[in-house]
């Protein structure tokens, strides 16, 4: 029923920036939070930032001070800006999105975008 796509990945070089946009679509009432998550190879997926639509933020401590998560409440979307990138923020980063169906909340990923970060 609902469908979250990213883009604005890609390559860049270390001390740069990139905006991703996920945009959610179908039919679709209460979406609460949307996020980002990330998982780079071998690792775990980690909570980079999510956002309610009161505007309330949550932040990972190891990106609080270079990202910032917005969203547009009127269309579905959520952005994460991200800037001074690392090597180390190389990773596959995912839309998320918690949807009311119903009686209970539905989560939803993206499929996932690439950053790569080159020293």
């Amino acid at each position: 029923q609902v469908q979250l796509v990213e883009s604005g990945g890609g390559l860049v070089q270390a001390g740069g920036s990139l905006r991703l946009s996920c945009v959610a679509s179908g039919a679709m009432s209460s979406i609460n939070p949307m996020g980002w998550y990330r998982q780079a190879p071998g690792k775990q997926r980690e909570l980079l930032a999510d956002i309610r639509t009161s505007g309330t933020t949550n932040y990972a401590e190891s990106v609080k001070a270079r990202f910032t998560i917005s969203r547009d409440n009127a269309k579905n979307t959520v952005y994460l800006q991200m800037n001074s990138l690392k090597p180390e923020d190389t990773a596959v980063y995912y839309c998320y999105a918690k949807v009311w169906v119903f009686w209970r909340w539905d989560d939803y990923w993206g499929q996932g975008t690439q950053v790569t970060v080159s020293s």
